[in-house]
């Protein structure tokens, strides 16, 4: 895959806990092509959330080398957007102001009247008009999701970084999102890493699925899903195609938990 704009070349991670060091990855080798959609699985704990602050430039690894568009990452990454478990809108500004909040920063200051326009763009563009001078806490939480989704589209990031990012919504507002992330990352042609703990939610999104083991987490396996596309997230569930990829990779991925739970 020579045109990866992300490569984890021989990566491991340790961290010191509570005096003890203890190995978060174990030799990581991955390469993530311009425009794929990549969903990271695994038992909790086996360093996915790792490799997202690895590849924003927010930890450093242990060994190995991290490498953005054919360069080391050593510095946080201001090509890609980083979208976390938590929203962490700030609850004393409107969901305009907070979708704002990157063209105010110094380092990408845009003028007062074009932030405006490119806001309410953003706004028409998930799904939130009407609700511009709402704040945080009138919002439910699917629209807290889409609040914090634009907030980290509007300055237009190469690359998206979600870290189970619609883990802690309901099973029917978790569709609508899945499917609002699959039409923004097409519309736009994005590079994306999303970890999740959701098989059928990776398999829906993504156009190649990485297992790993336990920790140390290793690459156990990466499929490659042929589901054409644009795709649809909830019917694409009910067609042999998906249900032979969820066989494969749960096979895999519950290998991982033959010995007991994760430590």
């Amino acid at each position: 895959m020579s045109d990866a704009v992300i490569e984890l070349a021989g990566v491991t991670k340790w961290f010191a806990m509570r005096g003890v060091s203890a190995e978060a990855l174990g030799e990581v080798r991955l390469k993530v092509a311009a425009e794929r959609f990549v969903a990271l699985t695994g038992p909790s704990g086996c360093g996915k959330s790792t490799i997202l602050n690895l590849v924003a430039g927010l930890i450093e690894p242990t060994t190995g080398a991290v490498l953005y568009d054919g360069a080391a990452v050593g510095h946080p990454n201001r090509r890609v957007g980083y979208m976390t478990q938590k929203d962490t809108l700030l609850p004393w500004r409107t969901v305009a102001d907070n979708i704002g909040v990157p063209l105010e920063l110094a380092c990408r200051a845009v003028p007062k009247a074009e932030r405006h326009d490119r806001v309410a763009q953003m706004i028409e563009l998930v799904g939130l008009a009407g609700f511009e001078r709402h704040y945080p806490a009138e919002l439910s939480g699917g629209m807290r999701r889409r609040a914090a989704l634009a907030r980290m589209l509007i300055y237009e990031p190469e690359t998206l970084l979600l870290d189970e990012p619609f883990g802690a919504l309901d099973a029917q507002l978790k569709l609508v999102m899945q499917q609002e992330l699959a039409r923004l990352t097409q519309t736009r042609k994005m590079t994306v890493m999303f970890v999740t703990h959701d098989l059928p939610e990776a398999i829906a999104l993504a156009d190649e699925v990485v297992v790993f083991t336990r920790r140390p987490g290793r690459i156990r396996t990466l499929c490659p899903i042929h589901l054409p596309r644009p795709r649809d997230v909830v019917s694409v569930r009910f067609t042999p195609q998906f249900a032979a990829y969820h066989d494969l990779l749960w096979n895999e991925l519950k290998q991982e938990f033959a010995d007991g739970p994760p430590t």
